[in-house]
C-alpha cells in the first residue's frame, strides 16, 4: 500500500507541475506578470498584496488577484473594498492552491486587460511548496507574531520560494522577536545566496523595496 501512495503521489505532483507550467505560458503569452504570495494565517499576505496593488495602480498597472483560501470570501472582500479586482478562490478541504484551480480562476479574470496577477494562497507554510502554480515569483511571508524559530521548522517553503519577507518588523519588540535571528536563519538555509527582506505592511514600511525586488 505504501509504494502505491507513493506512486499516486508523483503523479499527482507531476500532474500539476505539467499545469503548472502551461498556466505559466499562457501568462507570458498575454504579457501578464503573476507573484504568488504563500505564508501563514495572519502573516499579512492579504495586507501585503494590497499595499503592492495600490502602488502598482498608482503607477498605471491594471492588476487582478485571485484569493485563495478553503472556506470564505474575507481576503477577496478585502481585496476588492481596497479597489483591487480579485477573484475567490475556495479549495473546499485542501490546505493548498494548485495549478488546476488557478487555471480555472484564470478563466474569470479578463487576461487581455490584465498587467499583473497577485496569488494568496491558502495560509499555510507546509503543503504549497510542493505545488507550484505557473507565477513568475513564488514568495513566502512570515511574521514576527509567529516566533523567531519559522526558518528551522520550515525548510521546505524557503527552500521552494524565490523571495522571503518578515512581515510586522514594528512590533517584533512588543512580541519579544529578535528580527536577525530569522534573518540569520535564513542565511544559513540558503548559503547566503538569498536575502531576507523586512517590511510592516500596515505601517507601509519596505514595501518600495519589495516593489524594487519583484521588479514591480
Amino acid at each position: 500500500m505504501h509504494i502505491v501512495q507513493v506512486g499516486m503521489e508523483y503523479d499527482v505532483l507531476k500532474e500539476n507541475n505539467k499545469i503548472a507550467n502551461s498556466n505559466y505560458r499562457l501568462l507570458k503569452e498575454n504579457g501578464i506578470k503573476t507573484i504568488e504570495f504563500m505564508g501563514s494565517i495572519g502573516s499579512g499576505k492579504t495586507t501585503l498584496i494590497i499595499k503592492l496593488a495600490e502602488r502598482m495602480r498608482k503607477k498605471g498597472l491594471e492588476v487582478c488577484a485571485i484569493a485563495g483560501d478553503v472556506t470564505g470570501d474575507d481576503d477577496q472582500r478585502r481585496m476588492r473594498e481596497s479597489g483591487l479586482e480579485a477573484v475567490n478562490c475556495n479549495t473546499g478541504h485542501e490546505c493548498h492552491l494548485d495549478a488546476n484551480l488557478v487555471r480555472k480562476s484564470l478563466k474569470d479574470i479578463d487576461l487581455d486587460r490584465c498587467d499583473a496577477i497577485l496569488i494568496e494562497n491558502v495560509g499555510n507554510l507546509v503543503c504549497p511548496a510542493d505545488f507550484p502554480l505557473g507565477a513568475d515569483y513564488r514568495v513566502v511571508v512570515i511574521s514576527t507574531t509567529e516566533g523567531d524559530d519559522m526558518v528551522r521548522k520550515h525548510h521546505d517553503i524557503f527552500l521552494h520560494s524565490d523571495v522571503a519577507i518578515l512581515n510586522k518588523v514594528d512590533i517584533a519588540d512588543a512580541v519579544g522577536v529578535d528580527p536577525s535571528v530569522i534573518v540569520e536563519d535564513y542565511r544559513r538555509l540558503t548559503g547566503g545566496l538569498k536575502t531576507m527582506y523586512m517590511c510592516s505592511a500596515r505601517a507601509e514600511e519596505g514595501i518600495d523595496e519589495i516593489m524594487s525586488v519583484l521588479r514591480l
